[in-house]
């Protein structure tokens, strides 16, 4: 049985102040302990996620992360920093990072083994564009990405990986994949897994949605027998709400 996760991404929100405001909120909520959840800070936060959750059932994480252990990469992180201070998920691949900061499949796939070298959870975003899916192309789409995304990842290894489907067309705009085309893409994602390592393999790895989850649509896309979590932007930025999103079985 797949345990389900709720991973709220911040994106380029909270100032440390606002950070341990939030942080603090959220430690004081009865969460759902059979559910799994984390926030995704920006970097100038993690330290204050790290001393504010700890001895919490909230895991926390970084938005993105350089390959690297250290070196000459003004302004970037590495996955041993993040290690230090206790975090456990890193987001990889997601579309704002592609499209915005030209992030390639390539780089991507260096990230996600440097993550797993590192025993950090990699979040690997995949998901299409609206012109893609009008043109039907979205399978496409997320098969190229992650066989790239996923290369020389291991059979144990990408048991450890979650992978959050995000057509980009619904990040941010209020626009929300049907649970019916949701849970088809993720079960397509499960397929794919099953195709390039093993059914076990597939039956392993946790599927998230991520494109305007709110309280209002969470049970029912939660419900979806392959939407195993998802990766929440602006409904993770208050507490009431990050915390309806965990609790969505009760």
């Amino acid at each position: 049985m797949r345990k389900p996760v709720i991973v709220g991404n911040w994106k380029m929100n909270m100032t440390v102040s606002e950070a341990k405001n939030l942080l603090t909120e959220l430690k004081e909520k009865n969460l759902d302990s059979e559910v799994e959840a984390g926030v995704c800070t920006p970097a100038i936060d993690l330290t204050v996620a790290s001393n504010l959750l700890e001895g919490t059932d909230i895991g926390f994480g970084g938005q993105n992360m350089y390959f690297e252990e250290s070196g000459a990469f003004t302004g970037e992180i590495s996955p041993t920093m993040l290690k230090d201070i206790g975090a456990k998920y890193v987001i990889l691949g997601h579309s704002e990072r592609r499209d915005i900061f030209g992030e390639d499949d390539e780089l991507i796939n260096k990230k996600v083994l440097s993550a797993l070298d590192h025993d950090l959870v990699p979040i690997l975003c995949c998901g299409e564009s609206l012109e893609e899916r009008e043109a039907n192309k979205q399978e496409e789409k997320v098969k190229s990405q992650l066989e790239a995304d996923l290369k020389d990842v291991s059979e144990d290894d990408i048991k450890e990986v979650i992978i959050a489907y995000e057509p980009i067309w619904a990040i941010g705009t209020g626009k929300t994949a049907s649970a019916e085309d949701a849970d088809a893409m993720c079960g397509y994602i499960r397929n794919l897994i099953a195709d390039l390592y093993s059914k076990e393999a597939a039956d392993a790895v946790r599927i998230q949605y991520g494109g305007s989850v709110k309280p209002a649509n969470v049970k029912e896309l939660m419900a979806k027998e392959n939407i195993d979590g998802a990766l929440v932007g602006g409904a993770s930025l208050k507490a009431d709400d990050f915390e309806a999103l965990v609790n969505h079985r009760k």
